[in-house]
């Protein structure tokens, strides 16, 4: 019905199909509607497009299905190339937008877009507008397109941040409804175009960049969208060592402790998260640690121990494991904080916050590992933390059952005495014969468990439990294995074990 050649019967006919396939949706499509419409999609004729357009936007809204089927047929660079030729038509634009933002959620759309010059069109279109909800329409297509790398980078290169930045600058004071929520739309979308690394490192031109000066502007706005932002997009820029030390050795760190120190009190959640965060991933180049530790981020950050929110206490504890890797003092100060210790033992219990309990039970293991200290161990026993210890060394992750092994084995040789009940009560000894009788245990966890028996000979408790367990057989087996590092450990533990028994 609608090859109809007349123009006045084919609208006539479109604004009809238009309605039915609201009803009827499934009899349209099965009759063979989607091909013909599709086809008229490269008719010159304004009212025929706006009317083609409706009739396709009813049959495939809300149907993924549907809308593959759409985008195997090619409607994306036929719309896009609509939307420029008729950027004056607001009916027309208006209708190509909510087609957009239906097809932009599918990730094979993403692919496609990324092949036409769609970043340029909807720059273009944006810059003319001054209706709030003209805006917003826009801003609806481009938040799932953004999330395409491609796409970041072609949407930064048509100017679409120096649009953002504008609106940013014009909302930031205001109160009214509308202008605050268009600020947090445009400072998330400018967050979400520094999630691309191509894009990302262009807006920060080695720490130059205009638009990372004025981003470094937001952190200490008034405004807690624009904290947040700020903060979320310094966690951005300091996605590889280059950007963080450079940012570092210019006062980032300050700035980002001056905004935490706003909200220890009732403070606003997501800017604590966004801010430690931020510090986290500034502290990953050995070269900032120190200079970190220094400034007094460590201080800066314990502040947040009494926070009772799971996202927050994930980023303090990363931001904390971050900053004592291989930094022996700080390990040492912060292992003696009998505080710190004991909120990481509550924390290693918090069956409901996998992430809280993973990182707690790292940190634990970290405070140990790179302190090396008597004093740490004995605070980490007397608060309780040797169980947590000896669990994460059944961890499903290879990287945390190593880390739990060596702290083990840390506390063995250098406060067993003291250690002893702890780790029979946690039934280690059990574990580490698991451990090496389990074929798919890695290679440095068969030997790390073989190191830790070794160093746990030296208690007359644990020692006896190692006897009644039959390790020999199983460390025998072990002198064959394919890993020579393993076989070679093997060997020196089964003689251990014979002289010893």
């Amino acid at each position: 019905m609608v090859r109809f050649s007349t123009r006045p019967f084919r609208l006539e006919h479109l604004q009809f199909c238009s309605s039915l396939v609201k009803f009827m949706r499934n009899p349209c499509v099965d009759a063979g509607l989607i091909p013909p419409l599709v086809q008229l999609l490269n008719c010159k004729d304004q009212e025929v497009l706006l009317q083609t357009g409706r009739a396709l936007g009813n049959i495939c809204y809300d149907s993924h299905t549907l809308q593959s089927q759409l985008i195997n047929m090619g409607v994306i660079p036929t719309l896009v190339k609509l939307l420029g030729i008729h950027c004056q038509n607001s009916a027309l634009t208006e209708m190509c937008l909510v087609a957009f933002g239906n097809l932009a959620e599918l990730e094979s759309s993403k692919e496609q877009f990324a092949y036409t010059n769609i970043a340029e069109e909807l720059v273009k279109l944006f810059k003319k507008q001054i209706e709030h909800d003209k805006k917003e329409m826009i801003f609806e297509v481009l938040a799932p397109l953004a999330e395409n790398d491609i796409i970041k980078l072609q949407l930064v290169e048509a100017g679409l941040v120096e649009c953002l930045l504008e609106i940013v600058q014009k909302t930031v004071d205001s109160d009214k409804e509308d202008d605050i929520a268009e600020l947090k739309t445009a400072s998330d979308l400018m967050v979400l175009l520094l999630l691309g690394d191509e894009s990302m490192q262009k807006l920060f031109e080695g720490g130059k960049g205009s638009v990372f000066q004025r981003v470094l502007l937001w952190i200490p706005s008034n405004s807690h969208q624009l904290q947040l932002a700020g903060a979320l997009a310094i966690a951005n820029f300091a996605r590889n060592d280059g950007n963080c030390i450079h940012m570092v050795d210019n006062g980032i760190v300050q700035k980002l402790m001056d905004l935490l120190d706003r909200h220890v009190e009732d403070g606003n959640v997501t800017v604590q998260h966004a801010a430690l965060s931020a510090l986290r991933n500034l502290a990953i180049p050995v070269v900032n640690k120190a200079k970190m530790l220094s400034a007094g981020v460590a201080e800066a950050v314990l502040k947040f121990l009494k926070s009772e929110m799971p996202p927050v206490q994930f980023k303090l504890l990363g931001t904390l494991r971050m900053l004592i890797d291989a930094q022996a003092e700080a390990a040492e100060q912060l292992g003696k904080n009998v505080k710190l210790v004991e909120r990481l033992v509550e924390w290693c219990e918090a069956k409901d916050h996998a992430g809280v309990m993973g990182e707690s039970n790292r940190l634990l293991s970290a405070l140990i590992r790179h302190s090396k200290s008597k004093d740490v161990i004995r605070t980490i026993i007397q608060s309780g933390g040797i169980k947590h210890l000896v669990t994460m060394a059944t961890s499903e992750h290879v990287i945390m059952q190593n880390e739990a092994l060596v702290a083990l084995a840390l506390i063995a040789a250098l406060e067993l005495a003291t250690a002893e009940k702890d780790l029979e009560s946690a039934q280690l000894v059990q574990i580490l014969h698991r451990l090496l009788s389990d074929e798919r245990s890695a290679p440095e966890i068969k030997y790390n468990s073989m190191v830790l028996i070794c160093a746990l000979m030296g208690s007359e408790l644990l020692h006896k439990e190692v006897q009644s367990l039959a390790f020999l057989d199983v460390v025998s087996k072990l002198r064959s294995h394919e890993n020579k590092t393993v076989a070679q450990q093997a060997s020196l533990t089964e003689q251990r074990l014979a002289v010893e028994s």
